[in-house]
């Protein structure tokens, strides 16, 4: 279950072994990033559950704290999907967006989140979602319905400490904890530190664990 993950820090010292998060990225034929520090893997796992509104996804980093050091693996409480709000009165004639399952190669920069605080803002490359148009609070994955393109798709934070989606997304990546959320970005800054020309971040979205 996504709640066995939940805010552990885990170490993988044997040189050959792969985090099982990693290792089912690998098998999906996606990007693995495991050459020198503080190079990041950045990823969500959607809940199987299909009604919005709860913090129920898990948002998670990998990397190593030296080149030559084991394998840490993050993971925090979050939402990958929108919040009932935004559901029910979407922004948009062809309704709200629903992150889609992929890994989107340097998607993300650091920018202001709608011009409020520093985050991972969706200026690096395209992403893809489906949209959901029926103004109801179930999650509609839906192919025919999906776009591609930039859509403002940040990973960002809640309040404080927040129990509920409410307003908080409109098909974001969302920290349930602002500390949580603290801890992704000083991993951010920590690659841009060690690698000063990698200012873009790769984001994989996994569905839930079978």
């Amino acid at each position: 279950m996504l709640t066995t993950r939940l805010k552990r820090k885990r170490r993988y010292r044997m040189a050959d072994l792969l985090p099982p998060v990693l290792a089912r990225i690998k098998r999906l034929g996606f990007k693995v990033f495991l050459e020198g520090a503080y190079n990041l893997n950045i990823f969500g796992i959607r809940s199987a559950n299909r009604v919005a509104g709860r913090f129920d996804d898990l948002l998670g980093c990998a990397y190593r704290e030296s080149e030559n050091g084991p394998l840490i693996v993050r993971y925090w409480q979050a939402t990958t999907d929108p919040g009932t709000y935004w559901l029910e009165n979407p922004m948009r004639a062809e309704g709200t967006a629903i992150y889609k399952p992929g890994q989107y190669r340097g998607a993300y920069e650091v920018g202001y989140h709608n011009g409020k605080y520093l985050a991972l803002t969706q200026t690096g490359a395209p992403v893809q979602v489906y949209r959901d148009g029926d103004r109801d609070n179930i999650l509609d994955l839906d192919e025919s319905t999906v776009m591609t393109g930039y859509f403002g798709v940040n990973i960002h934070k809640a309040g404080t400490s927040s129990t509920s989606v409410g307003k908080w997304s409109a098909g974001c990546q969302v920290f349930a904890r602002e500390a949580d959320f603290d801890d992704l970005m000083g991993l951010v800054e920590k690659q841009v530190q060690h690698h000063p020309t990698w200012t873009k971040f790769t984001y994989t979205l996994l569905d839930a664990w079978e």
